[in-house]
């Protein structure tokens, strides 16, 4: 039997003193406060602490955590902020050596002097203001984390050292800090009170930001854009200059997608015939060894989308590029493809027509009309498949696209672009600024232009930083407006404030001051209203609520027009000619949802007529796998897996309750549940109506709901075409349940180092 009396623990500052069984006591009553349905001594019966002489009260203190943790589970959901209270508790021992942060003058300072916060901080605040902060900061709200939130902001998002695991600050201290970076330059007559209602809106989790953001404000890195698209051309210089851009975004942590569509097909002549071009899988490639040839954070290497036309020459070759059959030489697995279509090519599907590969480089004018001019590229398309002196490849169209969606089965990571949508139903021009490319999680689209040299100015490699809206935590609509004031105006100031390490970015941000505002917890605020995806009843609501986000965001940025000046290609948008997302989207959406227009579109339009928008684009929907977790919501509008899921990321397993779970639990409709794609699908039409770049939608197949455990090519093809009858951009992952189990991870979704994961 243990003498306890003998046993000495060795504390956090290395003193040694007696073991005290009722403070670990203490502490636990303390965090089981309030909650329901758990038990301090199951806790410590589940802990097994084997105590020792000497032992660290860290070590004690983590192994209680990771018990009360591993409780967390559907009969007894509470186990999840016991397990966080003590995370916390354990945190600020960690940061601050005791349970009462420091004043947050004395902690700026100390960490300034370590070199872990941007000077700039100190010199533009004054103490008064410190005091004011200080005084405002509600350290209380760390205690409303869930454990999967605790864990997440120690693994990605504190500053930390991440070799000795030292943390440094608090998630309260995290919040306020970004507003006063993000507002540092407002007048001193307001700043105060745009950065008290900020932290607000953040630290009540009304707002979610990404994780660029809450991992880098306030730090002495400024590079916070969650996506980069970078779009090359067709000769070695630009194919060069595109390689470079990547090895240096992704050694800042950014997704990338990547558009290769120009580069021309294997067996072309170059040099006058003197020699033949080897195609694109070699220039993948090397887009492949750029995009792994940084760690990102110490993790991982980083993550690409490439994309290219169905049409090309090569795009049998290209679309099994990921398959795990075949060989090195004509494989190039470790990136993500997106696959651009458009009309013509779903009219020869549905008609059973042909479909002509061509090389862009053989057939003048067809890749820029592919994306600018919809009638064009036809009248060239048809023009040169009669053409005898033209290289090119015929194919039946069903043929082509089974092998597309059958690559796109087997492994998740064929995605779509629909071309003709992204630019018809666009805030840009397509003549003048066409979008050619998505991004890494296919919620963006944006203007770019190929690189010939990497340090060209005119040129335009697109970033786009992003927000979302927790819709779980509105108690009404009309709280967008505020919100979206906020948020805009924060993402705005943060294209000032942050860094640019190639001018061709810099050019493209100031010139058209992208942002992507999406959601969270779509799936919780179905749940609180009554209403599922599959059987059309949340098609009014959504209709209702994404107009008001994108009438609020716009709203927003008009009057941030108003006070500092549209974005300077302003000119470039459709806006600018009076055209609203409202009147561009596609007309069979109608046939689903009756819903009318609730707000004044008509004194808007005139406005942004008027007096320009500060920012080019404001929405998009992205996946927001990580940054959900902090605020205890659904991830972005996927419907989740399971009441309680099993999330795998780099710090070990989490368990993560949905919101709500007691009173809702009944109310949720889960992935596997939903019997089919078709109404999540016009769901996604209902939001892309208003959104004004693109959504992050998946498709899902449970195979045991097919004869034979087959999901049949006619279903797959069923839902690709569903999706372009009702307007979607793109499609992102298509998931298959293995009958296993239903854990997600958030190590692997395609969003590298945290990039698009808002």
């Amino acid at each position: 039997m243990t003498d306890f009396k003998a046993i000495k623990v060795t504390k956090r500052d290395g003193r040694q003193e007696p073991i005290d069984l009722d403070k670990i006591h203490r502490v636990l009553d303390w965090a089981a406060m309030g909650l329901k349905n758990v038990s301090v001594s199951q806790v410590e019966l589940k802990s097994h602490i084997q105590f020792y002489n000497g032992i660290r009260t860290k070590d004690i203190h983590e192994t209680i955590i990771k018990a009360a943790a591993d409780l967390i589970s559907e009969s007894t959901p509470d186990y999840q902020y016991l397990a966080a209270r003590l995370a916390i508790f354990h945190l600020l021992k960690i940061a601050y050596g005791e349970f009462e942060p420091p004043h947050l003058f004395d902690h700026v300072t100390k960490l300034t002097n370590e070199e872990r916060y941007d000077s700039h901080i100190l010199r533009d605040y004054d103490k008064a203001e410190f005091d004011e902060l200080n005084e405002y900061i509600d350290h209380g709200r760390d205690m409303s984390f869930s454990y999967a939130a605790v864990k997440q902001l120690e693994g990605k998002y504190l500053v930390q050292n991440r070799v000795t695991k030292d943390v440094y600050e608090s998630p309260q201290m995290l919040y306020i800090l970004i507003g006063m970076c993000l507002f540092a330059d407002y007048p001193k007559a307001t700043r105060l009170d745009y950065i008290k209602r900020f932290y607000d809106a953040i630290s009540l989790f009304k707002i979610s930001l990404p994780t660029p953001i809450m991992a880098g404000v306030r730090t002495p890195s400024r590079q916070f854009s969650s996506c980069v698209l970078i779009e090359c051309g067709d000769s070695l210089d630009s194919i060069s200059a595109t390689t470079s851009a990547i090895v240096k975004y992704v050694s800042l942590r950014a997704g990338i997608g990547i558009n290769a569509g120009r580069i021309r097909a294997v067996g072309s002549p170059i040099r006058g015939g003197e020699a033949q071009h080897t195609g694109c899988i070699p220039f993948f490639k090397l887009f492949q060894a750029a995009v792994k040839s940084c760690s990102q954070g110490g993790v991982r290497g980083g993550a690409a989308t490439l994309f290219y036309p169905m049409w090309h020459l090569e795009v049998e070759s290209l679309l099994v590029l990921k398959n795990n059959r075949g060989v090195e030489e004509n494989r190039v697995r470790h990136m993500d493809y997106g696959v651009q279509l458009n009309k013509l090519m779903y009219q020869r599907l549905i008609q059973g027509g042909n479909i002509t590969l061509f090389s862009p480089h053989e057939v003048p004018g067809l890749y820029e009309a592919f994306f600018a001019d919809q009638a064009e590229f036809e009248r060239l398309y048809v023009q040169y498949e009669q053409d005898e002196n033209i290289r090119k490849r015929t194919l039946p169209a069903v043929e082509l696209f089974s092998l597309m969606m059958q690559e796109r089965a087997s492994t998740g990571r064929i995605y779509i672009q629909n071309v003709d949508h992204c630019n018809t139903h666009s805030p840009f021009d397509p003549k003048v600024a066409p979008i050619r490319q998505s991004n890494l999680c296919l919620e963006i689209a944006l203007p770019t232009s190929p690189l010939e040299n990497i340090n060209e100015a005119d040129k335009e490699i697109a970033l786009c930083t992003l927000s979302a809206f927790n819709l779980g935590a509105l108690e009404s609509l009309d709280e967008l407006e505020e919100l979206a004031d906020l948020v805009v105006r924060a993402l705005d100031s943060l294209l000032t404030y942050q860094d640019y390490p190639l001018e061709a970015a810099r050019n493209a941000t100031m010139k058209r001051r992208t942002l992507g505002v999406g959601v969270i917890n779509y799936a919780y605020y179905l749940a609180k209203n009554g209403l599922k995806y599959s059987d059309g009843s949340a098609n009014a609501l959504t209709h209702k609520t994404f107009e008001a986000i994108q009438y609020y965001l716009l709203k927003a940025s008009n009057n941030l027009s108003k006070e500092f000046g549209p974005c300077t290609a302003f000119n470039e948008t459709t806006y600018a000619q009076g055209i609203l997302p409202i009147d561009t989207y596609k007309k069979d959406l109608d046939s689903i949802c009756s819903e009318p227009l609730h707000l004044d579109w008509e004194t808007l339009r005139a406005d942004i007529v008027k007096h320009g928008l500060r920012n080019s684009t404001l929405s998009s929907l992205m996946p927001s796998e990580t940054s959900s977790q902090i605020s205890n919501a659904t991830n972005g509008i996927e419907p989740p897996r399971g009441l309680v899921t099993i999330k795998q990321s780099k710090d070990g397993i989490l368990k993560q309750v949905v919101p709500g779970y007691d009173a809702l639990k009944d109310k949720y409709e889960l992935l596997w549940n939903m019997p089919n794609n078709e109404g999540y699908l016009h769901l996604v039409g209902i939001m892309q109506k208003f959104v004004d770049q693109a959504i992050s939608a998946n498709t899902n197949y449970d195979p045991q709901r097919f004869e034979g455990g087959r999901v049949p090519m006619q279903q797959l093809l069923k839902d690709l075409l569903t999706a372009y009858k009702f307007g979607l951009k793109t499609l992102y992952y298509q998931n298959t349940r293995d009958g296993a189990d239903d854990s997600q991870s958030d190590m692997d979704d395609g969003c590298a180092g945290g990039a698009c994961k808002i």
